[in-house]
């Protein structure tokens, strides 16, 4: 049975999320590459089977989570709301009794009140499956099965969760340096940077290692949901031959891949010991230890051979203290990318114009997004020679 499911994203990473879902041949690619992209709001739909659902949770690397459109009705009295939402096949997703979370948002809608919403949702289940639900608060970081509604012109939408958990959590990381950077924005970082996933890749201000483990999950092939759990295999339909079928095709393909091309070299440094530190044990988590070159050391110590990218989220004000001068710091990162990495594309996150402007080129940052609710710029270039003016 086809589902109407849905993406979420972060502000500004749905076009990042289609690209992959048209990669998975889970949409269909816009035939019109010209024409202006509609409007997303804050992801992207499609449709799909169950199978659809667990390929969706189990590869793509950028997007939050994965909702599947239950069901939508006219609400403008809770009596309605309890009415209509009684009938709905709530037994395909939840056990008599199971603890859940609700998130309502409202909008211009007489129902206004999300608690007394949730309260009512929770009522019409357990009228449903003869046992009322144990409600808790929505937590962002639980794995508690959630249901969303959302209330506009007294238009009610009911989505399930597929996820659980937020798919950025694919299990490695249990330990952070400061300032972390959540492994979808990194993965975004990679992919908009336009790496091929086989040539060299540096981080030269690597942290707790995020951006060099999703690259090196990406030289491989490695599906990012392959070493987790997720909410659809609570559900009383859930088939775990088929999950399996998936992973062993991800295996397959893992192993194709690296009889066609080496492993890409990827180097990932900082000059804190203890980030090194932090990084290489994600990495060893995520079973990619062998595959990434530590090391402790400041960024003019990089010196890389050949052509490749360098893709990097360096110190800047809101990430760490806002009173230290990093403009020398940018300026000497930019003095050595033009030393060493002449020719290499490069991908920066920072969050202030001026910083990025120390580095010494032209950047394009037309790329803005959300960096733990911050904005930030991701600026792209080809980096100039010594003797180019790089404008």
């Amino acid at each position: 049975m086809s589902e109407t499911l849905f993406a979420v994203a972060a502000p500004s990473l749905e076009p990042i999320v289609r690209l992959e879902l048209e990669q998975l041949g889970l949409i269909a690619p816009r035939t019109d590459q010209t024409a202006a992209p509609a409007p997303d709001q804050g992801g992207i739909e499609f449709s799909g089977d169950l199978q659809a659902i667990y390929r969706a949770n189990l590869h793509l690397r950028t997007a939050n989570r994965v909702l599947l459109r239950f069901a939508r009705f006219h609400a403008a009295a809770f009596s309605e709301l309890r009415r209509k939402a009684t009938p709905l096949n709530w037994e395909r997703f939840l056990r008599p009794g199971q603890t859940i979370a609700i998130r309502v948002t409202c909008h211009k809608s007489r129902l206004y009140h999300s608690s007394a919403v949730a309260r009512e949702l929770s009522t019409a289940i357990g009228d449903r499956l003869g046992k009322p639900p144990v409600l808790v608060n929505f937590d962002e970081d639980s794995d508690t099965p959630l249901i969303t509604a959302r209330l506009q012109d007294d238009e009610c939408t009911l989505s399930i969760d597929t996820s659980g958990g937020l798919l950025h959590r694919r299990g490695y990381r249990l330990e952070t340096a400061k300032a972390p950077l959540r492994e979808t924005l990194a993965a975004a970082m990679l992919l908009a940077s336009g790496w091929d996933a086989q040539s060299p890749l540096i981080d030269p201000f690597c942290g707790s290692g995020t951006i060099a483990i999703e690259a090196a999950l990406l030289g491989r092939g490695i599906a990012p949901g392959a070493r987790r759990r997720f909410a659809f295999m609570d559900w009383p339909g859930y088939n775990p031959a088929h999950w399996q079928t998936l992973l062993a095709e991800n295996e397959q393909h893992q192993q194709a891949r690296l009889a066609s091309a080496p492993l890409p070299k990827i180097y990932a440094s900082d000059r804190d010991a203890g980030a090194i530190r932090i990084a290489q044990s994600n990495a060893e988590r995520a079973g990619l230890a062998e595959d990434i070159e530590f090391a402790c050391q400041a960024v003019s110590a990089i010196t890389p051979a050949g052509k490749g990218w360098v893709v990097t989220n360096p110190p800047y004000g809101l990430r760490l203290d806002s009173s230290k001068d990093l403009r020398n710091l940018y300026a000497q990162f930019g003095k050595v990318l033009r030393l060493h990495c002449p020719g290499w594309s490069l991908g920066v996150l920072c969050s202030d114009p001026a910083l990025l402007s120390q580095i010494g080129f032209k950047l394009d940052t037309s790329l803005a997004w959300l960096n733990g609710g911050a904005p930030v710029k991701f600026g792209l270039a080809v980096v100039p020679g010594q003797n180019s003016s790089g404008d």
